[in-house]
């Protein structure tokens, strides 16, 4: 280059660089992608704070579906509980109003695409629901539906149910980052519906305590008249069906030990229709829970009671009424299909509350029992002052009039002092009729059901474990002496035969009064026999039922134990 001639000016080189347009661009760009993060976890922190605001069970899961729908702009959503049989048990929904759900129909169960979901619970999105291979179809009425997503909600790691969301807000499909949303939300869904789930136990747990301490203080309170003890099973069936929620409670007895049950309790709707009604209530699940009183839920009611309704049988809960070994009845709850299944608390606590009010009813017949003791007590004084004052008087009295003969010789004077004398013979007479009639009646009203726990009592010495006894009917209104004594020496007999032969683990006795007949029940679980052994025991029971103008009949199988019922007719 010539040193003369003038350098080029200096061009800026533009090689590799980003115009700055560009970058504004990407700039903004990122901007509204961070605002719109920021939104979105803004939105899902609303969601959880939104889902944890209840307690109630119900209003949790009907928060969870509706912050989902709000959180992922979907217009409808659901949550489908799984329940024990793997199928759903609960389906709350958002976005279809109630007028709408009842054209549609029942809800669904678990079939196609849900079903999948709960069989295998991973997150799944869908760009058309319908064309899934698991696809099952929507019903008549049911609003058309295509973008899909579902998550599975856990609770410890179970899971309790599953998350559906579908018509996205747009017409678009639900993006990953929605099913991220969804998947966020559905764990804190599961430790909201934990919280829930252990308040409502410990809610229902605490009512049903509660409905035990009111019905045992009403029931030891009040009168302790007949109509008041027939009362008392209503009270405890009408408190059962409201802590249970169930449609039917009914309490049922024994009208004889080997008759069928009498529905002595009623409460709920349909209650009264089944007042006095006799069920046979023979299904081995309920001779069950007679024998070892745990509770006892039975899908199907068809086999004991006629409840089947348009949506199917009735479910039924039977809790069995004892304490101490006294069997006192059944308890039955019904609800009636489509409502759920009663709950693992239900059960627990519906036994609790058995054993309560069975102990209430043993204590109130303790009280009346005590009742007529103070009464029969009292009597037994009147008669005593009768005897020891009243007479003693009214003969010192005559004596005195009979000695006035002396000081008078009239005839009127003499037939005035006869007559008195008379009368006072008469009026002493009269006492002392009444005091026998006192000391029978308060002996008769006193002996049998004492005689008959003393008599199992004495038999059960030797035993680890105390026979089962159940008292049916007005046991105490027999006062035949003949009867009695008979009775009670079947009850020894019996007793002593299971304790000394059988080996049995279990032994129940009941004692049932109807009208007109008196029936002994002897039930053992031991070894039982195919011939009876030679002996006076049975000939010597059958001998007393035929004196008496009764039966007396003895099954038994090898492995199997035995039966004793023995029945005569009242006098």
């Amino acid at each position: 280059m010539n040193e003369t001639e003038a350098p080029e000016p200096h061009q800026p080189k533009t090689e590799g660089r980003i115009p700055i347009d560009d970058l504004l661009k990407d700039f903004v760009g990122r901007a509204g992608e961070l605002l719109q993060a920021q939104e979105r976890t803004r939105g899902l922190l609303e969601a959880v704070i939104a889902v944890a605001e209840d307690l109630s069970l119900e209003a949790v899961l009907d928060r969870v579906v509706t912050s989902a729908c709000e959180l992922l702009q979907a217009r409808y959503g659901a949550l489908g509980v799984i329940g024990e049989d793997n199928a759903l048990s609960h389906f709350i929904t958002v976005g279809i109003d109630g007028e709408l759900a009842q054209r549609i129909g029942p809800l669904p169960t678990g079939h196609g695409v849900l079903g999948l979901l709960i069989t295998e619970p991973a997150p799944l999105r869908l760009h058309d629901l319908s064309q899934h291979p698991k696809a099952y179809g929507f019903p008549q009425h049911h609003p058309p539906m295509k973008s899909f997503l579902g998550v599975p909600v856990r609770v410890r790691d179970v899971v309790f149910g599953n998350l559906y969301l579908t018509e996205k807000a747009g017409g678009g499909d639900f993006t990953p980052e929605d099913e991220d949303l969804a998947v966020a939300l559905a764990a804190a869904a599961g430790v909201a519906i934990e919280n829930a789930r252990l308040y409502e136990d410990a809610r229902r747990r605490a009512a049903w305590l509660e409905a035990c301490m009111d019905v045992t203080g009403r029931m030891l309170g009040g009168d302790q008249t007949e109509q008041a003890e027939n009362s008392a099973l209503d009270l405890i069936a009408g408190r059962a069906l409201q802590e249970s929620a169930s449609h039917l409670a009914l309490i049922l007895v024994h009208s004889s030990p080997a008759g069928p049950y009498v529905v002595a309790g009623t409460a709920g709707e349909t209650g009264p229709d089944f007042a006095g009604m006799s069920l046979a209530m023979e299904a081995a699940e309920v001779r069950e829970v007679e024998r070892n009183g745990k509770p006892v839920c039975l899908d199907d009611s068809r086999e004991l009671l006629d409840l089947t309704g348009e949506a199917g049988p009735a479910k039924l809960l039977v809790i069995d009424l004892s304490a101490h070994g006294t069997h006192h009845g059944l308890l039955i709850l019904a609800r009636t299909a489509g409502t759920g299944n009663f709950s693992k608390t239900d059960v627990e606590m519906g036994a609790v509350f058995g054993s309560h009010v069975a102990l209430a009813l043993a204590l109130d017949r303790i009280h009346r029992l005590r009742e007529q003791v103070v009464v029969f007590s009292d009597r037994d004084r009147i008669a005593r002052d009768l005897h020891d004052l009243v007479i003693q008087r009214l003969f010192a009295a005559g004596l005195s009039i009979q000695s006035l003969r002396r000081f008078t010789a009239g005839e009127s004077a003499l037939n005035r002092i006869d007559s008195i004398t008379e009368e006072l013979d008469t009026s002493i007479r009269d006492l002392r009729n009444t005091i026998y009639s006192l000391q029978a009646s308060t002996h008769e009203r006193e002996l049998l059901s004492k005689r008959i726990l003393h008599s199992i009592q004495a038999g059960a010495k030797s035993l680890s474990y105390t026979p089962r006894l159940t008292l049916t009917g007005p046991v105490d209104a027999v006062t035949d002496e003949t009867t009695i004594n008979h009775l009670l020496a079947v009850v020894s007999e019996s007793l002593s035969n299971a304790v000394r032969h059988s080996g049995a683990q279990i032994i129940s006795a009941s004692v049932s009064v109807s009208e007109d007949a008196l029936t002994l029940e002897v039930d053992d679980d031991g070894c039982g026999f195919g011939e009876p052994a030679l002996g006076n025991g049975l000939a010597n029971m059958a001998r007393r039922a035929t004196d008496l103008g009764g039966t007396c009949a003895v099954t038994s199988t090898p492995g199997k134990g035995t039966s004793l019922v023995w029945s005569v007719p009242l006098p």
